[in-house]
């Protein structure tokens, strides 16, 4: 398997992409046309900047082998490259999902098993 890519959602948006097996987009994928995913070393920085303070979020751990031809490596903050991916992303595409929210700061940890 490839090394993992990651996804950021909400409780509520995973939990609608579960029940109906596929995950359409958060908002901000839907009026960017794409999903967007983060690398591991990519994944603290992505939280910081676009989900600071949130809570309930769902990171959902992703082979990107069961994406197919949709999944894109494109130049993006700082030029470096994210996978996006132009279609739903189906649940079996993912190997595993953690709730991961925010400390009393608005900071983020990741799980410790995650580097």
């Amino acid at each position: 398997m490839a090394e993992p890519i990651y996804k950021i959602a909400t409780r509520t948006e995973w939990d609608r992409a579960r029940a109906h097996g596929a995950l359409e987009g958060t908002a901000a994928d839907r009026a960017d046309g794409y999903i967007h995913f983060s690398t591991l070393a990519q994944l603290k920085p992505t939280l910081d900047k676009h989900y600071r303070g949130q809570s309930d979020l769902v990171l959902a751990v992703v082979d990107p082998g069961r994406l197919g031809t949709a999944l894109r490596w494109e130049p993006a903050r700082g030029g470096d490259l994210f996978p996006h991916l132009y279609a739903p992303m189906p649940m079996g595409a993912v190997i595993a999902e953690r709730t991961i929210g925010a400390d009393a700061d608005g900071q983020f940890s990741l799980p410790e098993d995650m580097g």
